[in-house]
């Protein structure tokens, strides 16, 4: 059980990453209005998420209103939207796959190489769950960040980085490095050692028998 401790690390490493994932999907500051500019408005602040968008007055109201149409929604939430979700789906797959493949869990004790194989395959897709937050965030911010600079968008319609992409960005690395700790299987002593025997006693002396 040397690689328990680690597994144990990247586990808990991932399963932040994954409960990140899901915050980042549900949050609904994606991309928060810009106050760059001559003309700043601070009456208000509109926020877009995946799944709706909100004002906030500067009274304290918020009021936010949910995507009706999916055919009428861009390409870039619909695209981001599948891949949030499938990185979501990949890393409660994970868990279970994990759950039992750990060295500190009691399924499959009796059998240690097929157990660290599990826990393998749990790490993968782990990282593959990461990979796939990690484009579904940067290919939105890369967005905000194109529409930003172009200079045919108007100064009251241009966007920033909200804190649901900060929060992807970090779920995202959290979940691909638990990933890899889940990986390091460094089973030197634990599965593959041989069965060691005691010298016989017998043997040693081989003159000595009584009749």
């Amino acid at each position: 059980m040397a690689n328990a401790g680690i597994q144990l690390l990247g586990f808990t490493l991932a399963f932040l990453g994954f409960i990140g994932s899901i915050a980042s999907t549900i949050m609904v500051e994606w991309k928060a209005s810009s106050y760059a500019g001559d003309n700043i408005i601070t009456a208000q602040a509109m926020y877009e998420g995946l799944w709706k968008s909100c004002v906030s007055q500067s009274t304290g109201q918020v009021q936010c209103k949910v995507y009706n149409s999916l055919l009428q929604l861009p390409g870039i939430v619909l695209g981001t939207r599948g891949l949030m979700m499938a990185s979501i789906i990949f890393s409660l797959i994970s868990i279970l796959v994990d759950v039992v493949g750990m060295r500190c869990t009691t399924c499959m004790a009796e059998r240690l190489e097929q157990k660290d194989k599990v826990a393998l395959a749990g790490g993968v897709l782990f990282i593959i769950a990461g990979l796939l937050a990690l484009v579904g965030v940067s290919w939105y911010g890369h967005r905000i960040a194109q529409e930003f600079y172009n200079p045919f968008t108007p100064t009251n319609s241009r966007y920033e980085f909200g804190s649901a992409l900060f929060v992807g960005w970090g779920a995202a690395c959290l979940t691909m490095i638990g990933g890899g700790f889940l990986c390091c299987n460094c089973s030197g002593g634990g599965s593959g050692k041989a069965p060691s025997y005691p010298a016989s006693s017998s043997s040693g002396q081989p003159g000595r028998d009584y009749v």
